[in-house]
């Protein structure tokens, strides 16, 4: 379904509903009506490696000079924000959607000093990268993730150029949404750039 047949549908007459103060909700909301009569679905938090960590092995050495609760640890895992499936290939990207604030037009350079963007890095750490790689079913030489960023953090200089650096040659795996009243523009990235990696 292409985005002409999408700027028909009722949901892009009123705009005002895509708020950066509800940025997930407006992710969210964006994608179940373009997903509407295709073979795709997005899920808000999914659940499949909420206790990735739980059971990972550890040396006997190592596990004698740690702390042992009483009580065994049941849940301690990951939960992106949002995953997008594919019906038939089975395939899903998983999807983070970061807001922060950062160093723009009338403020000081310390509003930029969040950490939200730095917290999405654990998706490329080795282990982990690994996990969500198995699960997805995309392709190894692609990320099995997207992130997306919005507010102030995807217009500041120091930021936006610190989240290029790190995606280098993956610059289809993130998104700066800077306008969020514009849900074609989420859209057009998504179809043009990761679409096929699902197929």
């Amino acid at each position: 379904m292409g985005t002409n047949e999408l700027r028909k549908r009722e949901i892009w007459q009123d705009r005002s509903g895509f708020l950066a103060t509800q940025a997930e909700h407006s992710f969210h909301n964006v994608f179940i009506e373009a997903f509407k009569g295709t073979n795709f679905t997005v899920r808000a938090n999914p659940q499949e490696f909420n206790k990735i960590y739980v059971d990972f092995p550890l040396s006997e050495k190592v596990k004698s000079e740690i702390y042992t609760p009483e009580s065994p640890v049941k849940k301690h895992g990951i939960t992106p924000d949002y995953a997008i499936d594919h019906m038939e290939s089975k395939k899903t990207l998983y999807v983070e959607v970061k807001r922060q604030d950062g160093w723009v037009e009338g403020k000081p350079r310390s509003a930029g000093r969040g950490n939200a963007h730095e917290r999405s890095c654990k998706y490329f750490t080795p282990g982990l990268l690994k996990i969500l790689r198995r699960e997805s079913g995309i392709e190894s030489q692609y990320l099995p993730f997207w992130t997306v960023f919005i507010g102030d953090i995807s217009r500041d200089p120091c930021r936006v150029r610190e989240i290029t650096c790190w995606f280098d040659d993956f610059s289809d795996h993130f998104f700066f949404w800077r306008d969020m009243s514009n849900p074609d523009l989420i859209i057009n990235h998504f179809d043009h750039r990761l679409k096929h990696l699902l197929y």
